[in-house]
């Protein structure tokens, strides 16, 4: 039976239509558009599967992720320590409470922000969206009843799931995803991870802190595809202590179900014989994610999907149906939390009329491994490849004061500077707290700062974030910890 649910605009005591603004999928994304739509008092309406909003991010990926990574990096510290004179036992992990403590944290925060969902008056419906038209939705809810939905605009948030291999999939309960990963169900004695990205090393490096056996697999020359090797190199030599095997330039043959565990094949000029065939517990397959725009009744609409699967639209975050915007992961890449918030609001934005575009100079990336690697604007790679004409200016943090207190030396801070303008083009870091570095960085490009502007800036001491204000002296040779002998 299908309910007509608010069938027209509320209006104002003023009698001034309010627009109503519909938002399918309650991620990062939606529920900051959401919430912005109705600070900017709009009528909202936010649908989504989930009790709450939070999406995959809170309930599936980025939070319940680093409250595990928390628990690795604590238990790797705690090993450390025998460097710095303190032994501590081998740890005990009480599974249970692991898994209701990573709960607890995820239902605090998605309760948090059902909560702010009822103090903004946004009209929160636990279902699934499907499109009658250009201005209409079918939502069904959680309870299989259906309601008719119709709004002056909408914006589809709708995300992303993890990619599937077809040569790979396997129906066995010894086959995970990122989500059934992170349920942690057990601590395998083993685990293979397809794919060197950085979904695979956060939750390789959980479960080798826990105790698993971790070998990744990953096609290409390097781990982290697409980050400049510098970066990554002290992040690999991190990763080889951690993990039992790193295989690059390497393929799954097969994977065949045997016993309670899982045979793979693997394929590479670089495996030796005696990895060519090995028989896992478990299987993690984390090879990138794509966009969920398979959305029941889009083909009413005028809205365009291109051939990878992703939402077109414009710089304003609207579709080729003048009623409808995307945003998040359906747009496109990079598939990242913080920029689906930020094109969330610029989406509201652009429907309340304001004159603005979703054109960022830099958008941030972490990969919160330990050590953790984040860079935004230009890369060297990127640089590279477009022919580029880039000065870099590193900063090794052997030479940082607080680095060195926190037996953390192998980070390095680095910028791409125009040797023309000298303006800041890109920030590159790796070590302890890169991911809290980082933002500086955005900041800097964001403003069009100078490597002059960076230096001049006086930093605390002793922190890290020191590292950046002497990556910019390390461009004029006047670091005040790093020697370059002048040339005569």
């Amino acid at each position: 039976m299908n309910e007509p649910l608010n069938q027209t605009p509320e209006a104002t005591p003023e009698g001034i239509k309010r627009l109503h603004i519909a938002v399918i999928g309650g991620g990062p994304g939606g529920y900051a558009a959401a919430f912005l739509a109705a600070d900017l008092g709009m009528q909202v309406t936010l649908i989504d599967p989930e009790l709450n909003p939070g999406g995959v991010c809170l309930y599936r990926g980025c939070i319940p992720s680093k409250a595990l990574l928390h628990v690795a990096k604590l238990i790797e510290e705690s090993r450390q320590a025998r460097n710095w004179g303190i032994d501590f036992p081998a740890p005990k992990i009480d599974l249970a409470r692991l898994r209701n403590w990573k709960e607890s944290v995820v239902k605090k925060l998605t309760g948090g922000l059902g909560q702010l969902s009822k103090q903004r008056h946004v009209e929160y419906i636990q279902g699934r969206a499907a499109f009658e038209s250009s201005t209409t939705l079918r939502i069904t809810k959680a309870d299989s009843t259906q309601v008719d939905l119709s709004f002056d605009r909408v914006i589809i948030a709708t995300g992303s799931r993890p990619a599937i291999i077809p040569a790979l999939k396997l129906d066995s309960p010894c086959m995970m995803d990122s989500t059934g990963a992170l349920n942690l169900e057990d601590i395998p004695g083993s685990l293979l991870v397809v794919g060197g990205g950085y979904i695979g090393l956060e939750l390789g490096s959980v479960y080798a802190a826990l105790g698993t056996r971790v070998t990744v697999v990953e096609m290409l020359p390097g781990l982290l595809p697409g980050a400049d090797r510098d970066l990554v190199l002290p992040l690999h030599k991190r990763l080889e202590k951690m993990f039992e095997t790193i295989l690059l330039n390497t393929t799954v043959a097969s994977l065949k179900e045997e016993g309670s565990g899982i045979r793979a094949s693997f394929e590479g000029a670089a495996v030796q014989e005696k990895d060519r065939d090995k028989v896992f517990d478990r299987v993690l397959v984390s090879v990138g994610r794509k966009p969920n725009s398979e959305i029941p009744g889009l083909e009413k609409t005028q809205v365009r999907v291109n051939s990878r699967g992703f939402i077109e639209v414009n710089k304003q975050l609207q579709t080729a149906d003048p009623s409808i915007y995307a945003i998040g992961d359906v747009v496109g890449e990079p598939m990242l939390a913080h920029k689906a918030s930020h094109e969330g609001r610029v989406a509201v934005e652009a429907i309340a009329g304001h004159k603005v575009a979703f054109e960022p100079n830099a958008i941030p990336a972490v990969v919160f491994t330990d050590p953790e690697v984040a860079w935004c604007g230009l890369t060297e790679t990127q640089a590279e490849k477009e022919k580029r004409e880039v000065k870099v200016a590193k900063f090794p943090w052997g030479a940082s004061g607080r680095a060195i207190t926190l037996d953390r030396p192998e980070g390095v801070t680095k910028l791409l500077v125009d040797p023309h303008t000298e303006r800041v083009l890109g920030v590159g870091i790796v070590g302890a707290g890169a991911g809290e570095l980082i933002a500086e960085g955005v900041l800097a490009i964001e403003m069009a700062a100078l490597a002059s502007d960076v230096a001049m800036t006086i930093h605390p001491h002793p922190t890290l974030s020191e590292t950046v204000m002497e990556s910019a002296e390390v461009f004029f040779g006047t670091s005040t910890h790093v020697f370059r002998p002048k040339r005569a």
